[in-house]
């Protein structure tokens, strides 16, 4: 067996996990992080891809979690701007639902929580003879249009998981933790290797950042049970064919107090999102019945109507909430608890309960704050304006027409992709020898990036988490990949 020594052992490579591995390593500890597949497998990239205050949020009185993702919003927008940018977003008003004055006052108060560093106010329109007016139904004639944020998701853990390596962290996908226990004054955990062989990690402190199975990894791998309730929340997307071209996205009230994203996605298709339905299992299955719901309410709105037939694909996570006494799965608190469990001449656990992907970083900095002492950490809090590899690109659509301009040999739509996916990374994929191009728009360069450096070990990883070139290919091209992918080594 072999054995590692280091002072934090984080357990899950979502969001959460990698944001605090990548914390705690910029301070100055040894990190390692296990994830039991691959970064981002599950909840984690499975949002509805928003760096968003939560609008609905204020209707239900949770100021404090609204202002503090409102200026999280603005510190990650600044900062990364090839993984996510501003996202102007049109509430068209229904008279049956709720007074003009209601949503101005709701729209106003959601501008002013925190100062705006990126994001533009919200403002009125009306939407006869605009583009945004033209994809709805025509009995719609006023909006209001506010602010918010896209993010690709997967690729946000991605480059969290990078940056914890370049402070050198150790990042270790598909291992999966078996079994900790505590000896004293550290933990000694065992995890499962890929190939099957046993992994030993002795570590000073534990975070279980396990997401949904954070109250199952206590119970198996811990034996310790008893732990905060968590109730587990199923939301449901799909992504059709692009129904608008305007570059805003939409949210929709529902009659049954949910609201519905439609959302522009990756440029030729419009995502749908979101569902709310309370589920007794951690493994997410997006069902048809939450998929016809989607439709539906889609239909109510949209000039064109959205059938299930249209879906090209669909997902479901897991959002792991916790129980705070309200009967209805819509109005549960998206915020976070950190637990730590902490005794003398005992090594820490820190139990991570909840969250929001717009929050995350704030949540890992607190984590980190509340274990790095307890290790000697050599450095303080230093994220917040610290910028994820890439993110120093500059505005985004200069660095696209700068990359065009250098690179006039490259097809226009794949120095934008590379753009976005890798910031100022991209420069050195597209400098560098391309080798083959594998399948149309898919380089040879590109592959061998993500599995030398991205840590994708499968054709999946690259097509739906490093990537949305799933949405993309079709099966032949997928079979070629695939093929590639098994015949050519890592270099």
């Amino acid at each position: 067996m072999t054995s590692t020594i280091v002072d934090v052992l984080v357990v899950g490579g979502g969001i959460n996990g990698a944001g605090i591995a990548r914390d705690l390593a910029g301070r100055g500890l040894s990190v390692t992080l296990a994830e039991r597949d691959d970064l981002a497998a599950h909840t984690s990239s499975a949002s509805s891809k928003l760096i968003h205050g939560g609008l609905r949020y204020l209707e239900q009185g949770h100021l404090g979690l609204v202002r503090k993702s409102l200026l999280e919003r603005e510190r990650l927008l600044a900062r990364n701007p090839h993984l996510m940018q501003p996202l102007r977003l049109v509430l068209p008003h229904d008279a049956a639902q709720r007074p003009r004055w209601q949503l101005r006052a709701g729209l106003f108060l959601y501008d002013h929580l925190a100062p705006r560093r990126v994001s533009a106010a919200s403002s009125a329109m009306t939407l006869g003879g605009t583009a945004e007016g033209e994809a709805l139904q025509a009995h719609l004639t006023h909006a209001f249009v506010y602010s918010d944020g896209w993010v690709d998701d997967a690729r946000l853990v991605v480059a969290c998981a990078l940056d914890a390596r370049n402070h050198g962290a150790r990042i270790l996908t598909r291992h999966a933790c078996e079994r900790a226990h505590r000896e004293g004054n550290h933990w000694l955990a065992t995890l499962r290797e890929p190939d099957g062989r046993a992994h030993a990690v002795q570590a000073r402190a534990l975070v279980n950042a396990t997401g949904p199975w954070a109250q199952r990894f206590l119970g198996d791998a811990l034996r310790q049970p008893d732990s905060p309730r968590l109730r587990l929340v199923q939301g449901t997307h799909v992504v059709v064919r692009r129904r608008w071209t305007h570059g805003a996205g939409y949210l929709f009230q529902n009659p049954d107090g949910r609201v519905l994203f439609a959302l522009p996605f990756h440029d030729d298709f419009t995502l749908l999102g979101t569902t709310d339905v309370e589920v007794a299992s951690p493994d997410a299955h997006a069902t048809d019945a939450e998929v016809d719901y989607l439709c539906e309410h889609a239909s109510r709105w949209l000039r064109e109507p959205v059938r299930a037939s249209d879906v090209l694909h669909r997902w479901a996570g897991i959002r792991p909430l916790l129980d705070d006494a309200q009967g209805d799965a819509k109005a549960i608190t998206r915020d976070y608890r950190l637990d730590l469990s902490l005794a003398p001449g005992q090594a820490p656990r820190l139990d991570v309960w909840g969250g929001k992907l717009t929050t995350f970083r704030l949540l890992a900095e607190q984590a980190a704050d509340r274990l790095a002492p307890l290790r000697g950490a050599s450095r303080g809090a230093w994220t917040a304006e610290a910028p994820l590899p890439g993110g120093d690109c500059g505005p985004l659509d200069a660095y696209v027409a700068a990359l065009r301009r250098d690179h006039p040999e490259r097809d226009p739509a794949l120095v934008q992709r590379w753009a976005r996916a890798y910031g100022s990374l991209a420069r050195h994929l597209l400098r560098a020898a391309s080798g083959a191009e594998i399948v149309p728009g898919v380089w040879e360069v590109e592959l061998q990036h993500v599995r030398k450096h991205e840590w994708a070990r499968t054709p999946e990883d690259f097509l739906w988490r490093r990537s949305k070139l799933g949405l993309r290919l079709d099966g032949d091209a997928q079979v070629q990949l695939a093929r590639w992918w098994s015949t050519t080594a890592v270099p």
